[in-house]
């Protein structure tokens, strides 16, 4: 097929080579990556709108290895959205996921996922969520990560916080609390820090904070270290680089409770139906935001 184009809002995006396999068994093409977030543009916007993005882009498809792209290529098209953000000596000039047009050039890009920060742009040293990423061992159960996130959002919860969950497409869950902007990236750390080792203490052998995965044993790593300046997290209703193409997928929190529930349950295949049939599992996460408690 010759190049493609899908119009969105003001836009006109070409795709080139839309009939390229970014996946294989089964064979998911460029063209049929822009479809999945042209239909989750509606849920995936509000939620990832104003905040820099890191770009994991499979240019040979998932069988070869991707890469990171953190400062925007100067090919890129004038309207697409851009964000500087200080680092150390300098400055990355980052993406900004603004519009459903944006994301559909990224899938054009071989964008498979995208990945966003923890703060907005307009203020990125000041974060406005904190996540744990509880991250399982081979051989681990989803019924105990499902049972830790429960654990972990009980917790968060007794603090004060409102405790939202994402099955990430990979191994593991997310779970997220949406913060009233002003605690540092460090206090927001420190907080997360403290709640996972409170959680490892009362449970060392399910439960760890070893960054190794050589000393995790079999047990889940709880890694807060997102809760840091420039780190980043895969956004929601984001693709992955794995077979058949998982999606991020955000949950209701009783989901946790459902054994039939999987890490990578939703794909581009089915993802789209999940959120016409139940809706945004995070509508409006950003008005339950709460003060981050005391460590």
């Amino acid at each position: 097929m010759s190049d493609a184009s899908i119009r969105a809002g003001r836009h006109t995006v070409q795709i080139s080579h839309p009939d390229k396999a970014l996946f294989t068994e089964p064979t998911i093409t460029k063209l049929q990556l822009a479809r999945h977030y042209e239909r989750m543009a509606p849920a995936m916007l509000p939620l990832i709108r104003d905040r820099p993005l890191a770009l994991e882009a499979f240019p040979q498809g998932i069988a070869e290895p991707g890469f990171f792209m953190k400062s925007i290529p100067r090919h890129f098209p004038s309207w697409i959205a851009t964000a500087k953000v200080p680092k150390r000596g300098g400055s990355l000039t980052q993406v900004l996921g603004q519009d459903t047009a944006t994301l559909i050039y990224l899938a054009g890009q071989n964008v498979i996922t995208p990945h966003l920060w923890l703060s907005r742009a307009d203020e990125p040293r000041a974060p406005d969520r904190l996540i744990i990423d509880l991250d399982p061992s081979p051989g681990i159960g989803f019924a105990e990560v499902r049972a830790a996130a429960r654990a972990a959002g009980e917790r968060l919860r007794d603090a004060g916080l409102v405790a939202y969950a994402m099955v990430t497409g990979s191994r593991g869950v997310h779970v997220v609390c949406p913060l009233r902007r002003g605690p540092s990236f460090a206090a927001v750390h420190a907080y997360a820090r403290c709640l996972a080792e409170a959680m490892v203490a009362d449970d060392p052998k399910r439960l760890t904070l070893e960054w190794r995965r050589a000393d995790r044993g079999a047990r889940i790593y709880l890694d807060v270290n997102r809760n840091n300046y420039a780190q980043h997290a895969v956004a929601p209703y984001g693709v992955r680089a794995r077979p058949r193409a998982p999606v991020a997928m955000p949950i209701q929190w009783g989901e946790l409770t459902d054994a039939r529930l999987t890490p990578d349950r939703w794909t581009i295949a089915n993802a789209a139906d999940r959120v016409a049939g139940e809706g945004d599992a995070w509508k409006g996460i950003s008005r339950r935001a709460r003060k981050l408690p005391s460590a």
